[in-house]
């Protein structure tokens, strides 16, 4: 995969996690980031994690809120000296049942925190840093997004969305930045918890890999996009979900 010593990543939802293991995946290549995510106290643990002030710094916010971003992404160029990759994480799923029933505002809320705010940090992104010196973008999107999903088809329909919008950004914004996304399936942390608890057995079973995925397998994965040894990849969603898609049913 080759290094990334001085390089710099932005990545949302970096407080544990997904987010978190892939800003670790990151530092181990010798990169430095910036980690964003609503709570200071589980960002201080993450930077702790990370390795320190020397290689990670934190930014308390939410991603809907477009003074954060702003902040976020001149923290990353102040702080660094650059900003050359963009890792948009954040996902929420406040709900749970069939679409027919769903309040409209909650349904808003999701859009505007999964998909509107990931296009906001871009053109962020883009306007501060990229535009003139390029970079690379990952989205975490979702097998959701590629399927129905019972009982969460709200969060489906806004990982749909973060997919073609990764596709979308790709064209317009190559060959100055790539573009690309990941879609797990479930993978075993607290935000996925209710999907697999208490039956994990049980729903490993489904997966021909015979396991779930751990944040590490999203970490790795996302490392490799960002990359150089990926400089010919763009405008693609990467399936991570041991092979669960491919049993069709």
């Amino acid at each position: 995969m080759g290094t990334m010593d001085g390089r710099t990543a932005l990545v949302t939802g970096g407080s544990r996690g997904i987010g978190l293991a892939i800003a670790q995946s990151l530092v181990a290549r010798g990169a430095r980031v910036v980690v964003t995510a609503r709570k200071p106290e589980a960002l201080a643990e993450a930077v702790a994690a990370l390795g320190g002030p020397e290689v990670a710094v934190a930014v308390a916010g939410h991603a809907g809120d477009p003074h954060h971003r702003a902040e976020a992404v001149r923290t990353a160029v102040e702080t660094f000296g650059s900003l050359d990759m963009l890792v948009g994480n954040v996902g929420v799923n406040p709900v749970y049942g069939p679409m027919v029933d769903l309040e409209l505002d909650a349904f808003r809320k999701i859009l505007d925190t999964n998909v509107v705010s990931s296009l906001g940090l871009v053109q962020e992104a883009w306007r501060a840093w990229m535009a003139e010196h390029g970079g690379s973008v990952l989205f975490v999107a979702s097998v959701a997004g590629l399927r129905s999903s019972e009982n969460i088809g709200a969060y489906g329909v806004s990982k749909a969305a973060v997919i073609n919008l990764t596709t979308q950004l790709a064209v317009e914004l190559g060959p100055t930045v790539r573009v690309n996304a990941v879609a797990p399936a479930v993978v075993k942390t607290r935000f996925a918890g209710a999907l697999y608890e208490g039956r994990e057995e049980e729903v490993a079973a489904e997966y021909p890999a015979g396991r779930l995925g751990v944040p590490a397998d999203v970490g790795e994965a996302a490392a490799y996009l960002l990359g150089e040894g990926a400089g010919w990849v763009t405008g693609q969603t990467l399936v991570l979900d041991g092979g669960r898609l491919s049993r069709g049913r």
